[in-house]
Formats: C-alpha cells, sequence, structure tokens
C-alpha cells in the first residue's frame, strides 16, 4: 500500500478536489435533461430531429473519450500533469453552454447546425475536463475504502450541482420567460465553473506515485483496459446499469408536464431525487465497508427497482406519489454514484500487481465512453421511438400514447436495471470481500 493507505485524507482536502464535480452537474444535468425540452418547446425544434442530433453528437463525442484518456495518461508524469486538460477544457466548457443555452434565432434549419455545432463543443470540452479529473482522483489513494471517500465526496458535491442545475432554469424562466431563464442559467454558470475549477487545482491531494504506463503506442494503450477480465465484468454490469438511468434522466420532464401533469412541480421532484441520493450516499459509504462495494451496489439497484416501477401507475395530478417515488428511488442514486468509480479504482490495480503500470486515463476514456453511448442510446432510440408511437410533447391527450410514454419511462428502465443486477450477481465483485478495514 502507498503512503494514503493508512491515514484518512483531511476531509477539506477532498471538498477541494470535489468542487470541481459541482459545475460539471451543472453542465451534465441541463444537456442530458433539459435541452431536448428546451430545444422542442422553446425553439421550436422536433423530437425526431432532436433525438437524432443528440444520438450523432453523443456517438461522436463517445468515440474520442478514449483518446483523451490516452493523452491524460501521456502527460500525467510531465509539468502540471493530467489536470493540465483540466486547464484547457474549462474555457472550452464557457463558451459552449453559451452558445447551447444562448442561441441565436435563426430558422430551424440553420439552428439545427448551431444546436449540433454547440453539443460538439459542449461534448468534447466536458470530456476533456471530466476524464482527466475522474482519473486523477483515482490515484488520490491505494485504500478501498479511503476510494470511496474520494468518490464520495466528488459525487456528493455534483449533487450540490445538480440542486442548482434542477432549480435555477425553472425559477429563471418563471421570472423571465424560458428562453431569457436558460441564457441567465448560463451566464451564472460561466463564473462559477472558474472559481470552483480553480479551487480543485489549487487545493486538491496529491495522487500517490505511480509506475508509468508501459506503452505509448495509442490503440494498444486505448484498448488496453478490455484486456482486463474484471474491467469487462464491470463494463457489463454498467452498460445495462447505466441505460436505465439514462432513459428517464431523457423522458423525466416530459413525463412529468403531460403523465403527472404538474410541470410546476419539476424542479420539486428533481431535488427531492438528488437529495435523497446525497443524504443515502452515507449509509451507501458505511454499508461498503462492511457487506463489500458489489453487494452494496446490488442492495442499491435494488431500492431503485422497488421504489420506480410504480411510476408507471401513475396519472394526472399524483404529484405526491410521484414525490415519494423520486425519494425512495434517489436514495438508490447514492449506490450508483458512489459504488461504481471505487470499484473502477480497485479494477485499475489489477495491471499494477501484473506489472502492466497503470493507465487512469485509458480506463475513465472507456468508462465515459460506455456512459455517453448510454445516454445516446436513451435519446437516440426513447424520443424517436415516443414520437413513431405518436407522442408530441404539450399536445398528446390520447391515453394510449401516454401510456406509452409511462411504460418506455418507468418499466423499460427497470427492467434494465434487473438485468444489471443480474449480472452484477454473478461477477466478481459479488463475493464479500476477504478484509476491507476501515481508516481510522
Amino acid at each position: 500500500m502507498g503512503p494514503h493507505a493508512a491515514t484518512p485524507l483531511p476531509a477539506w482536502r477532498l471538498a477541494a478536489y470535489g468542487a470541481t464535480a459541482v459545475p460539471l452537474a451543472m453542465a451534465a444535468l441541463p444537456i442530458y435533461v433539459h435541452v431536448p425540452k428546451f430545444y422542442a418547446d422553446v425553439m421550436g425544434l422536433n423530437l425526431m430531429a432532436i433525438g437524432g442530433l443528440l444520438l450523432m453528437a453523443r456517438v461522436f463525442d463517445a468515440v474520442q473519450d478514449p483518446l483523451l484518456g490516452y493523452w491524460s495518461d501521456l502527460t500525467r508524469d510531465r509539468k502540471g500533469g493530467r489536470m493540465v486538460w483540466v486547464v484547457i477544457g474549462t474555457p472550452m466548457l464557457a463558451l459552449g453552454m453559451l452558445g447551447l443555452f444562448r442561441p441565436p434565432s435563426w430558422e430551424p434549419g440553420a439552428l439545427t447546425g448551431w444546436f449540433l455545432g454547440m453539443l460538439a463543443l459542449v461534448y468534447l470540452a466536458f470530456s476533456m475536463v471530466q476524464i482527466s479529473y475522474q482519473a486523477y482522483g483515482a490515484e488520490i489513494s491505494d485504500h478501498p475504502v479511503e476510494r470511496t471517500r474520494v468518490t464520495a465526496f466528488r459525487e456528493g458535491l455534483g449533487l450540490v450541482g445538480v440542486f442548482l442545475a434542477a432549480a435555477l432554469p425553472q425559477v429563471l424562466a418563471e421570472s423571465s420567460g424560458p428562453r431569457e431563464g436558460y441564457a441567465q442559467f448560463a451566464l451564472l454558470f460561466v463564473p462559477l465553473l472558474l472559481v470552483l475549477t480553480g479551487l480543485t487545482l489549487a487545493a486538491s491531494p496529491k495522487p500517490v506515485v505511480r509506475r508509468a504506463a508501459v506503452t505509448r503506442e495509442a490503440f494498444r494503450a486505448m484498448l488496453k483496459p478490455l484486456r482486463n477480465t474484471r474491467f469487462r465484468s464491470l463494463l457489463l454490469i454498467f452498460v445495462f446499469n447505466g441505460i436505465a438511468a439514462s432513459i428517464p434522466a431523457t423522458l423525466v420532464l416530459f413525463y412529468i408536464e403531460d403523465v403527472v401533469q404538474r410541470p410546476d412541480w419539476s424542479a420539486h421532484f428533481l431535488i427531492a431525487y438528488f437529495a435523497a441520493g446525497a443524504c443515502g450516499m452515507p449509509l451507501w459509504l458505511k454499508l461498503s465497508a462492511v457487506l463489500g462495494k458489489g453487494r452494496t451496489w446490488g442492495i442499491g439497484m435494488a431500492v431503485s427497482i422497488v421504489a420506480f416501477i410504480w411510476a408507471f401507475l401513475l396519472g394526472a395530478g399524483d404529484a405526491v406519489p410521484f414525490m415519494v417515488i423520486c425519494v425512495l428511488s434517489g436514495l438508490g442514486l447514492g449506490a450508483d454514484l458512489a459504488l461504481p468509480p471505487s470499484i473502477l479504482a480497485d479494477v485499475i490495480d489489477d495491471d499494477e500487481r501484473a506489472g502492466l503500470g497503470r493507465n487512469e486515463g485509458a480506463y475513465f476514456g472507456l468508462w465515459n465512453l460506455v456512459t455517453k453511448m448510454n445516454l445516446a442510446l436513451a435519446a437516440g432510440i426513447a424520443l424517436p421511438a415516443l414520437a413513431l408511437l405518436g407522442y408530441q410533447s404539450k399536445v398528446t391527450t390520447s391515453p394510449q400514447a401516454l401510456m406509452y410514454l409511462a411504460g418506455i419511462y418507468a418499466l423499460v428502465p427497470c427492467a434494465l436495471k434487473a438485468v444489471a443486477g443480474v449480472a452484477l450477481l454473478w461477477s466478481p465483485f459479488f463475493a464479500r470481500p476477504h478484509s476491507q478495514k476501515a481508516l481510522p
């Protein structure tokens, strides 16, 4: 074990590292949740076009992630380390968010090109920052429990960004109108991004010294994680679990407006969901130290399924039952946020034990590729499928079309999460750890 194995890192240092997660979450939630509805209802693009553009942009974005991870690994041992990519990507992300949420008043054809260009810029910058940021986090400690503390701080502070992203657009839209409200949100985002990223760069814990990666051949380095048996097993679980989470994220605002018919409660639902995730995270952290990360993650999946499946049965005016569902399924969210990245950091140790060096950037590059593909499939399949089934936002009143919306929103994700749970049950991560001593 390295020098950080037996001594807990100061909480303020972990908080400084986690600070960048706030603006990253503030960028991610609107892209995945608000952008489809904003460009459909406010800017006038149709759902089929939006779904296709999101699929196109996310596929392109996902393909670049392994290369960004490889470049991050190459710069790890140079001056400034891999965090130089955070410095480069931060101003690009600021410009992209301004362009995405302050679009020009162009006709649909030109606006489609603008939309695609801004998506590409935001995705490139976001990946550039996030991959190196997450890879750096995996290098902070050697200790399994301490690694979960690192991810819990990062993901917990990320939920603060989620709260802001969930509440601010609606509050600003109600006071200034939807178009101006999202523009104001982007203007608030920029200084917060710059300040909190600066805090991370200045005060994060120093990484543990690692052996350098053994290869500088780009293609081999990018695909190296796929030779790790445990990584392939983890990736399979993550794919099904990730798509299960991405479909509701894409459809939640449509579901709230047309099924529950309480769009005025949208921010409250989102905040309740993510607040429950934040409150539940300490529980999952402590439980994982006793039961192991895999078993604890499986319990979190089961909680999410049992809570969320009831959303299929709700109808107009069922705001309180849906709020209960948001809170209970949100508790399961904490396990999804804190445990998989911590398990991934443990899996990367396999290469070091085998004398292959460490390639955190390559691993998190592929990890982010899968995350993006999950979101691409959710938007690129769910939105066009609903359009083909006769659903149209704010227009559809057909009970059958609304049933399709509720089914794709609630039942499909639960089925996919159940598949992920079975894959986890048969994986090496579900075995009880021989010993996993907590930090003093």
